[in-house]
């Protein structure tokens, strides 16, 4: 198997974390769900850090952020499939 550019926890997440550098918009990313020991793809739509979030799925605003199985926040703006998920678009809820 290639290396995968982004890590999910569980199939119940839906966002990834991106795991190489310089990761181009418009790249055919590979993800690997660890509890499932399983595959998924997503074209990037931005240029994403590595540490930093991509969409699963289509997000709206108000949708719950699930990350590593676990709420980490909630989208403030929408986001589609393969975009970058980080403070323009998602808030914690913790203030």
């Amino acid at each position: 198997m290639a290396a995968p550019q982004f890590l999910v926890h569980s199939p119940k997440d839906n966002v990834g974390v991106v795991v190489v550098e310089d990761l181009k918009s418009g790249t055919d990313m590979l993800g690997v769900i660890t509890e499932t020991d399983t595959t998924t793809k997503a074209k990037a739509n931005h240029d994403i850090p590595i540490g930093h979030k991509v969409a699963l799925k289509d997000l709206k605003s108000g949708d719950t952020v699930i990350k590593y199985g676990e709420d980490v926040g909630r989208m403030v703006a929408d986001a589609k499939k393969g975009d970058h998920v980080h403070t323009q678009n998602m808030k914690t809820k913790r203030w």
